[in-house]
């Protein structure tokens, strides 16, 4: 990985400054003042406005809007895993409370993690709307303002599916706000702001290169392949929320056929090595966040993250938190190597460091994530790891579902079996020998994760296809939305929980309950928009 100090520039409302950036093709110098009105004339400034739509992508916490007031992290495991049957909080019972309220719903609109996720969401989306507004008007190549006004709307995009999940439906902007138009901004409907996010990614998808026309060194940024598979999520959550678009699952399935058709992905071999460094960028990624190391700490000004030292053990450098829990490692089938790729128990040998879990004092379950365990970076704050947020394992999965829903079984079964025979090949994660790194063979017996069989349907399929999702997917922060788009949420939940999340929630004319979590306080009262179910 690389170490890049780039421009970024911050946007909120009609303004935009430079600051700093993330990595490799965000390696940029500043260029002197700009304006918005000759900002798209020059290449390298061109590019840089549309890295600082990535830049806010990879914030955790810093300066609210980029300035002025602090606010905490956010993470999408707070919510993905946490919130679900996956994870504990973890650390000390006392540390981080406001994931306390969010694992036992009693969150309140002052919520930290969820604070900051609305206004980072909407710092990203002010500054996509700089570049889509704007760009065409520029003299630059009309091929790279093509591409580079694709990436913008895929992030724009990105931002807003991030807040439908989360929020509900929300205001959308397709251009910056002025003071005298506040009072008229109005809360959109979910299947309004799903079908704002379809027009973006429908938009990007047409604009945006294939992954392999990319340079190496603009590897990570957003592609065809990223903007149908964030539409066929997009879709797919409808089908199980909130449909008022009226969607099919032959829509997931034409789309993910797609990708795969592409071919410009393919399953990494090895499972163990999806989150290390040689897994970054690799075949089987869509799109992931990129970070390096740098000497930086808290701070968005940092270009890499503090994602692994909230997640990392307690006893090396972490604060321990994000704790699998036991339902999670009854899940895995037995001699499934991912479920050592995916868990640290005490005693373990990690990376080549031996690791003590101190349970229950300084953990809520016995097991930490293995997936983020890295060795301790120069600032512990600045984590050089990408953070996958879409894999091709998912695209399959999709494609699986969808055809099991359409009837197509038999396609379904060979689907899920081809992420199976991955995993039944995988090594051991690196570093289980004290003082090494390498990759040992696991030694998985021929009989461990058999194919399923070919005459699997019905709910039985659907049942095993969720199945593969979770134990594929454990501690990549998708859950949560799994377990509430296919209306299994609430009874994961302990029951008086689950009468909370239900209060927040949205039963009348959807798919499944859609539990809703408090628009931030300041803005509702500000943009006078309704709050969500239970928090007023």
């Amino acid at each position: 990985m690389k170490t890049a100090q780039a421009t970024r520039l911050i946007a909120l409302s009609v303004a935009m400054v430079f600051a700093q950036g993330c990595k490799s093709f965000l390696d940029k110098d500043p260029l002197g003042v700009t304006t918005q009105g000759n900002l798209f004339n020059d290449p390298t400034n061109a590019v840089q406005a549309v890295n600082s739509v990535y830049d806010v992508a990879s914030w955790d916490q810093g300066p609210k809007f980029g300035v002025g007031d602090y606010v905490g992290q956010t993470y999408e495991w707070m919510f993905g895993d946490i919130m679900s049957d996956d994870a504990e909080k973890g650390s000390t019972p006392s540390d981080f409370t406001p994931l306390t309220e969010l694992k036992t719903w009693t969150m309140t609109p002052a919520n930290s993690p969820l604070s900051t996720l609305w206004v980072h969401s909407f710092t990203g989306i002010a500054r996509a709307n700089t570049v889509i507004n704007n760009i065409d008007a520029g003299s630059i190549d009309a091929a790279l303002k093509s591409r580079l006004k694709g990436e913008a709307l895929f992030l724009r995009a990105y931002f807003y599916f991030n807040l439908v999940k989360s929020f509900g439906g929300v205001p959308l902007f397709e251009k910056a706000v002025l003071p005298t138009e506040v009072a008229s901004v109005k809360r959109a409907s979910i299947s309004e702001t799903y079908a704002f996010i379809e027009k973006d990614l429908k938009a990007a998808a047409g604009l945006l290169p294939e992954k392999s026309a990319y340079a190496g060194g603009d590897l990570g940024r957003a592609t065809k392949g990223a903007a149908n598979g964030y539409l066929a999520r997009a879709i797919m959550y409808q089908l199980g929320t909130d449909n008022g678009n009226k969607h099919t699952w032959q829509e997931v399935y034409d789309l993910t056929t797609t990708i795969i058709g592409s071919t410009q992905y393919s399953l990494l071999t090895n499972y163990a090595a999806i989150h290390q460094d040689v897994g970054e960028n690799s075949s089987e990624s869509l799109f992931e966040i990129q970070f390096a190391t740098s000497n930086d700490t808290y701070g968005p000004v940092s270009i890499g993250t503090t994602n692994n030292v909230f997640q990392n053990n307690r006893k090396t450098f972490g604060y321990g938190f994000n704790n699998p829990t036991q339902n999670l490692v009854d899940e895995f089938e037995a001699n499934d190597p991912r479920k050592e790729v995916t868990l640290i128990k005490d005693g373990d040998v990690v990376l080549g460091v031996l690791n003590r879990v101190d349970f229950p004092a300084e953990n809520a379950t016995g097991y930490l994530s293995r997936k983020v365990a890295i060795l301790p970076p120069a600032a512990v704050q600045s984590g050089p790891q990408n953070i996958r947020k879409m894999r091709y394992a998912d695209i399959l999965l999709m494609k699986a579902e969808a055809a099991a829903q359409l009837g197509r079984s038999g396609e379904a079964v060979e689907l899920v079996n081809q992420v199976r025979r991955r995993a039944r090949v995988s090594t051991r994660p690196p570093g289980t020998t004290a003082g090494t790194t390498t990759y040992a063979a696991a030694n998985t017996p021929a009989s461990a994760l058999p194919d399923l069989a070919a005459g699997l349907s019905g709910q039985a399929l659907l049942t095993a296809i969720w199945h593969e999702r979770r134990v594929e997917f454990a501690e990549e922060s998708l859950r949560f939305w799994d377990l509430v788009r296919t209306g299994r949420y609430m009874g994961v939940l302990p029951p008086a929980v689950a009468a909370r999340a239900l209060s927040h929630s949205i039963t009348a004319n959807v798919v499944n309950p859609i539990p809703l979590l408090p628009i931030e306080l300041n803005d509702a009262q500000i943009w006078g928009l309704p709050q969500n179910p239970g928090f007023n």
